[in-house]
């Protein structure tokens, strides 16, 4: 027998350590692929359903999820076995910092899903346990089409509050139909599908299958789709733009739902009845700010029911319109807002927003500027003659006004340099 000295246990629980510390590596888990620049929109797109673990070695609290995660993706690999439909996945944010800065990953680890090549609005926050990601990703690839059974469910089991995608086909098995549930997949989170499938709905194919799109408290102003049935991207990019429009209006009632999807807002408060300033606020978005839509928030607000985000801008309902971008962390104002319709002023603002600058400026005060060197009246840049413009003394940027209908990110840890 082996007896143990005080120094034996410390060599053993050295042992122990290391033995741990390498079997959560990446890539250590035989059902998680471990995902890189070369490899990434490969994988993202040649699967239906990829769970994603953005994560840093240095994060004790990745190093804690990560055998939970493998655990998951082994049980999960046995229950849907068929190449394609379900991939976990995890990737070293430090030795991939453009797909983490892409991605907006601001805390460790965090938990995203990708359908179909895109990522998901809301990313997972749910527990961290193995029957908790079985249970995520099963309900994740429930079929997202709601059956219909007789032509009258068209007007009696539809949500009229909801944004709906309904189609008609003579079978299921044809590939009209397989396309359409695979975009039902990709959007499930924003529209509602539905289907209805044989000689029932008959009346609804005189041109053969279809699918139209009716938007939230309407009648009669359904929106046929035009296009190939088959073509899965030109079917994805017409339901998304229906689905999702470029600028929302926040309410009381989905205030949360939009807070959870995890961007940052871009909210223009306006008065009641203005109705040119939100003409010109979606006129910028739309020329200018498409390219955004996965990355913020574009949200219009009643700023006479909505005085509570005024008050944290220092701001009052007379004040308005105002622009503004909540970041969670802090709000900042667009600084003037009869610029709002000026070719390049909110696009600025916003790519301020995720350079840092807005927080930079505000904590430490206006970034160094150059002076020109003036010979004959004209300002001509010289490097050797330039000098600083000296510093305003910082202000403090107000605090975010709806980072409390955020689900607690206490379990997440934060970007080393943040640390």
């Amino acid at each position: 027998m082996i007896t143990l000295t005080m120094g034996s246990h410390w060599i053993a629980a050295t042992i122990f350590l290391l033995t741990y510390s390498q079997t959560c590596s990446s890539g250590s888990y035989p059902n998680v692929v471990s995902l890189n620049k070369q490899n990434f929109d490969s994988i993202i797109n040649h699967n239906s359903v990829v769970f994603v673990n953005f994560y840093a070695d240095w994060c004790r609290f990745s190093q804690m999820l990560k055998p939970v995660f493998g655990d998951a993706a082994e049980v999960l690999r046995k229950e849907f076995p068929q190449p394609g439909e379900v991939l976990f996945a995890e990737l070293d944010c430090d030795t991939n910092g453009e797909i983490a800065a892409k991605y907006h990953i601001s805390k460790y680890p965090t938990l995203k899903l990708f359908r179909n090549g895109r990522v998901a609005k809301r990313e997972y926050r749910g527990q961290r346990s193995r029957d908790a990601f079985q249970t995520y990703i099963r309900n994740q690839v429930k079929d997202p089409i709601n059956r219909l059974s007789e032509l009258s469910d068209i007007t009696t089991k539809i949500d009229e509050k909801k944004r709906n995608v309904i189609a008609f086909f003579n079978s299921e098995t044809s590939a009209d139909y397989v396309t359409f549930k695979k975009v039902a997949s990709s959007l499930r989170d924003d529209c509602v599908f539905y289907a209805g499938i044989g000689d029932a709905f008959r009346p609804e194919m005189t041109a053969g299958n279809n699918i139209m799109f009716r938007p939230p408290r309407t009648k009669d102003q359904d929106m046929l789709y035009l296009g190939s049935l088959t073509n899965f991207d030109l079917l994805l990019t017409w339901s998304y733009d229906k689905c999702v429009p470029l600028v929302r209006e926040i309410t009381f009632e989905n205030g949360e739902e939009l807070t959870e999807e995890g961007l940052p807002f871009v909210i223009l408060f306006h008065k009641p009845d203005d109705v040119e300033i939100i003409q010109t606020f979606n006129q910028v978005v739309a020329r200018e700010l498409i390219h955004e839509k996965g990355s913020v928030n574009f949200l219009t607000a009643d700023g006479s029911k909505f005085t509570h985000p005024l008050h944290h801008l220092g701001k009052t309902v007379k004040d308005l319109p105002l622009l503004s971008i909540d970041s969670f962390k802090h709000m900042y104002l667009f600084p003037d807002i009869t610029q709002l319709g000026v070719s390049g002023k909110l696009k600025q603002f916003i790519a301020d927003l995720h350079s840092g600058k807005l927080h930079r400026e505000f904590h430490h005060g206006p970034d160094p500027t150059k002076s020109p060197v003036i010979q004959g009246g004209v300002g001509l840049p010289d490097k050797t003659t330039t000098k600083e413009v000296k510093k305003e003394e910082p202000s403090v940027p107000p605090e975010s006004s709806f980072v409390k209908l955020k689900p607690s990110e206490n379990r997440y840890t934060i970007l080393r340099d943040e640390l």
